[in-house]
This record gives structure tokens, C-alpha cells and sequence, in this order.
């Protein structure tokens, strides 16, 4: 029997597929997985992998179009999905993976791949009492991927003998189960008991955490749910389309960092440009669009890319729908293979006798983080010590929010608590005297964002002196050729911060404002689980380092 994981994975490593990076990282997790490289306590079943495989290209046939009544013949990207999603099991036989979230461009079939799921979870799963929803923030939007189910259900025979259909819902009246579609008013959506989810397009959601918090609590009595989620990019921002992009990618990235984000019950599938500019190459097309040539036109393809060529008006559109880039008025900085650098070093080894510091003062209740950066003599890289707050009445709420794993950096010493409900900012300047107890580290600058609070900066000229401080202003003339200094740096991997783990998402958060001369500045998201606190704090310090380069040779020597 075929194992399409495995053979879509050696395409792909062997160029004969061009697949986006993040693509690659899932399926090389994927095959780890089934040689036995990692082991997780999963096995793959291929019996159960292939049964929804049947169930798609034996009983299900195309809506409309040109192939309108015919059997469905699935791709060997659909494959090798399908048969990750429902073929590792557990020792009990139950599967693992509980959440599917598959984001690709426009006309890839994901529509009728949820539909299918559906279907497959209503009759052939073999639940009973499933109750299976297509679910949205409107009716309409919700009845879409339910229709599509309908009119596939309506041309197959065997699905028209087992089943019954209303103008609201298909049944399977053997096992007493439901399919219909579920708008949001989340007010009365309480109490369900969901099998299986399907969340299409839910990048035109707008206030859907609400929703989905609930249709994600319904599944929690079953043994094996199915939270099926799939869209394209869009333009509704900061909603639960950048929450759910911002974790895959998380869990993606995670999978080849130890210290990384883990979800073992979802998989996280993205197909999207590598890089914006890869727009006008029509050998990169692909990488957002894997049915490109079969449900998806080349030919109206390039017509649109030579239309966006000459009307520049165009473009964002054409990216967000065909190439799957987010639209937004910040354009992502460095991608996590930029940042990922797992070397470390040890302070006390390096026994370093200068070093400049940087600070960004977030709200009192919110992350705030400081960076402490040094040479050697005769060394190109730059050393980097950060340190993060959080008041510790708010970090259980965070946690459980944002779904980022504060305690565990809590744990590993990169987060430290302030007592209360505020940040005490006396705890920052506390951490620079620690180095230099403990290190006998002197911190020559301190660059800080010319916002922060008067009373704290009184408190940094008291204990450094008034000439250390680095009033940095946070606009485009004043970071710009620092900020394009320090990306190469990092590309580079000159800049060592011991693969803190904080820093390191801080960084894959950052988003750059451009002007029209190119001239950049972070951006910070309107998304408060979007934090790039550490990164600021670290710009702050290499601005004061910029400044001061020649004074610091001299301290340093070299």
C-alpha cells in the first residue's frame, strides 16, 4: 500500500515538487514520525489512513464544472494530508491528531475537501450520534461548505440511500447523527457536543475568538473530534485568522526546535509564497497553490499577475487570494530560518568587561524586556543577555489566552514575575546590577525609548550616571540603518542570544513599516499576543551601540 506521506515528503525533498518552507518542515516532521526518528507514543495505521482516502474517491463526485458527476481522483497533496490528519493513532487506536488547520490560496479545493470530511464523519466514521457542523460567524458563510455537501451527497447513490436531507440539515438516521451548518450567536451555542467542525474560511471572520472558543470547548466529550480548519489569507486583521496563523506557524517552526512550541494534536498545514516578491515568478506560484493545473487555471493565473504588473492597485489583492500574503499595512522583517541560531555561550566564560544595555517599557500589566549586548576583541558576533517581566497576577490569564507557554519560561529562568498586577520597574535596573555583581559586567549605555517613564529614567541616572543614557526616539530616521544593520547581523548569525527562546518569537513577530525611500521601522500588532518587546529593547541597545562604536572598540580593545 502507497504511503503518500512518505512519497509526497522524497518529492518534495527531491525538488521534483516545489513546496513552500513551511510545507517541507511539516512533511519532514511527518516522515521523522513515520520512520520512527521521532517516536511520541503514535503509530501510523495505514488502514485507517486509507479508509477516508476511499471514502473521498468511492462515493464522493464533483458538484459542478467540468467534471460535475464524476468520481473524485485526489491529489497526492491531498493524500498525503488526509492520511497525516486521520493515520497516527495512539496505543488505543484513537487518533491524534484533533485539529487540522490547512490555509492555501483560492480554488485549491479546500472547500470541497471539507465537505467531504464532513460527509465522511456524518456516515463513515462510525461515531454515533455525530454531530457534525459547518460553522461560521453568518449563516451564509456557514451554509457554504454545508450546500457543497449537499450537492455532493445529492450525486452519490450511496450516499442518497443512507442518508436524508431538509433544507437545514443531512442525516444518518442508522447512527442517529447530524451535519448542518451553525452560524454565531455565540450566546446560544452552549452545551454542544461536536464530532466534527469545519471552519472554512475563517479569515472573514470578524470577533471570532468567541465562536470558536466555544465550538472548541463542544468537542472535549469525544474520544477522537475533528476541528477542521481551512481559508485563505485576508484582509479582516487582528481576528482569529491572525491568532490561528500566528500559532500554526508557531507549531510548524516548532517542530525542529527543541525548545519550541508543541501541539501534538494539531497539524499545522501552510502553503504560501516563501517571500512576497516571489509573486512574478511563475515557478513559485505552485508553492501556494498545489492544484495549480488541475482545479486551478495557469493560464488565468498569469493573466491576473500580468494585469497586477501594470496596475499596481492590484497587487495586494492578488497576493492575499492567490498567493496567500496576508494583507497588511507592515511587511513581514525576517523569516525563522533567519533568526533560528542555537548557539550559546557562557558569560562567565567569556568574562566580557563592557557591554551596552537596552530597554522597552511595555504597559504595567503587560511583557516588558531588557537586552544587554557585548564584544570581544577580534570577534565579529555580538553577545545578547535578555530578560523579560510580566506581573504575576496576569501570568495564568496569558497562558491561557494567548496560548503562549509563559510558565515554562518562567520555569527556565527567561521570564521573571513582579509581585502584583504592575510592572516594578525598580526589578529591570535590579537585573543590570546583578550582571555586574555577578559578572562584573560594566554597562557603558543605555539606550531607552524617549516615551518611558520620567520616574525611571531618574532611577537610571542615579544608579548609572546621567552620560550613560541613550534617549532613542522610535521612528524611521533614528532606527532604519540600525534596523537593516542589525537584520544582516542576524541573517548571518553573528548575533548569538543563546537561543532564548522569548527573544526568539519577540523576533518572529516583527513586522517592518516601510516608506517610500526605504526606510523601516518595527512595527508593533494591534494583536497583544503579538509581542516584539525583546527585540525592541534589543534595537534600543545596538542603536546606543551604533552611536558609541568607536568609544566601545576603545573600552573593549579591538
Amino acid at each position: 500500500m502507497t504511503n503518500y506521506i512518505a512519497n509526497y515528503y522524497e518529492k518534495i525533498r527531491n525538488k521534483e515538487i516545489i513546496a513552500p518552507k513551511k510545507v517541507e518542515k511539516t512533511y519532514r516532521y511527518l516522515a521523522k514520525k513515520l520512520d520512527g526518528t521521532i517516536d511520541d507514543g503514535y503509530t501510523f495505521d495505514s488502514k485507517k489512513a486509507q479508509k477516508i482516502i476511499t471514502f473521498f474517491e468511492k462515493y464522493l463526485r464533483h458538484s459542478k464544472g467540468k467534471w460535475g458527476g464524476k468520481l473524485i481522483k485526489l491529489e497526492l497533496w491531498q493524500k498525503a494530508m488526509l492520511s497525516a490528519a486521520y493515520g497516527f493513532v495512539d496505543a488505543d487506536g484513537y487518533r491524534q491528531f484533533q485539529r487540522i488547520i490547512l490555509i492555501v490560496a483560492k480554488k485549491n479545493g479546500k472547500s470541497f475537501i471539507a465537505s467531504g470530511i464532513g460527509l465522511f464523519h456524518l456516515t463513515a466514521d462510525g461515531e454515533p450520534g455525530a454531530e457534525v457542523y459547518s460553522v461560521a460567524t453568518t449563516r451564509d458563510q456557514a451554509k457554504i461548505t454545508w450546500l457543497e455537501a449537499k450537492r455532493m451527497r445529492n450525486k452519490s447513490s450511496a450516499l442518497k440511500k443512507r442518508t436524508r436531507a431538509t433544507i437545514s440539515e443531512i442525516a444518518y438516521d442508522a447512527m442517529d447523527s447530524i451535519f448542518k451548518p451553525l452560524a454565531s450567536n455565540a450566546d446560544t451555542l452552549d452545551g454542544l457536543n461536536v464530532f466534527c467542525a469545519l471552519m472554512d474560511e475563517f479569515q472573514q471572520w470578524k470577533l471570532g475568538r468567541k465562536l470558536y472558543d466555544i465550538v472548541a470547548d463542544g468537542v472535549t466529550a469525544r474520544d477522537e473530534p475533528m476541528i477542521f480548519m481551512t481559508s485563505t489569507a485576508g484582509v479582516v486583521r487582528e481576528d482569529i485568522y491572525d491568532e490561528i496563523y500566528s500559532e500554526a506557524t508557531r507549531i510548524i517552526n516548532g517542530y525542529e526546535d527543541p525548545d519550541g512550541y508543541k501541539d501534538p494534536r494539531t497539524l499545522a498545514i501552510i502553503y504560501e509564497l516563501d517571500d512576497r516578491k516571489e509573486w512574478t515568478d511563475p515557478k513559485a506560484w505552485i508553492k501556494a497553490n498545489p492544484n495549480l493545473g488541475v482545479s486551478k487555471s495557469i493560464t488565468a493565473l498569469k493573466e491576473k499577475v500580468e494585469r497586477a504588473k501594470h496596475n499596481p492597485q492590484l497587487i495586494k489583492n492578488l497576493l492575499t487570494k492567490e498567493f496567500n500574503i496576508p494583507e497588511t499595512a507592515g511587511e513581514t522583517w525576517l523569516s525563522f530560518e533567519d533568526i533560528d541560531n542555537r548557539e550559546t555561550f557562557d558569560i562567565g566564560e567569556l568574562k566580557p568587561d563592557y557591554a551596552i544595555a537596552g530597554v522597552d517599557l511595555s504597559r504595567t500589566t503587560d511583557l516588558t524586556s531588557a537586552a544587554v549586548i557585548f564584544n570581544l576583541p577580534n570577534d565579529p558576533k555580538l553577545y545578547v543577555k535578555s530578560m523579560f517581566w510580566m506581573p504575576s497576577e496576569f501570568v495564568d490569564r496569558r497562558i491561557r489566552e494567548d496560548k503562549i507557554p509563559y510558565d515554562k519560561w518562567i520555569d527556565q529562568g527567561y521570564l521573571r514575575v513582579c509581585e502584583g498586577n504592575i510592572i516594578n520597574y525598580k526589578d529591570i535596573i535590579a537585573w543590570f546590577e546583578e550582571l555586574r555583581n555577578e559578572h562584573d559586567l560594566y554597562i557603558s549605555w543605555i539606550g531607552y525609548d524617549a516615551w518611558s517613564a520620567q520616574y525611571f529614567v531618574d532611577d537610571l541616572k542615579h544608579k548609572f550616571g546621567e552620560f550613560a543614557l541613550e534617549k532613542v526616539y522610535q521612528g524611521k530616521q533614528t532606527l532604519s540603518a540600525p534596523m537593516y544593520s542589525l537584520g544582516a547581523e542576524i541573517q548571518a548569525k553573528n548575533v548569538i542570544y543563546n537561543n532564548n527562546p522569548v527573544l526568539k518569537w519577540n523576533m518572529t513577530n516583527v513586522a517592518i513599516d516601510v516608506d517610500k525611500n526605504g526606510n523601516i521601522q518595527p512595527m508593533k500588532s494591534a494583536n497583544a499576543r503579538q509581542k516584539i518587546d525583546g527585540f525592541a529593547a534589543l534595537l534600543d541597545a545596538y542603536v546606543a551601540r551604533d552611536r558609541h562604536l568607536e568609544e566601545y572598540k576603545n573600552l573593549i580593545g579591538g
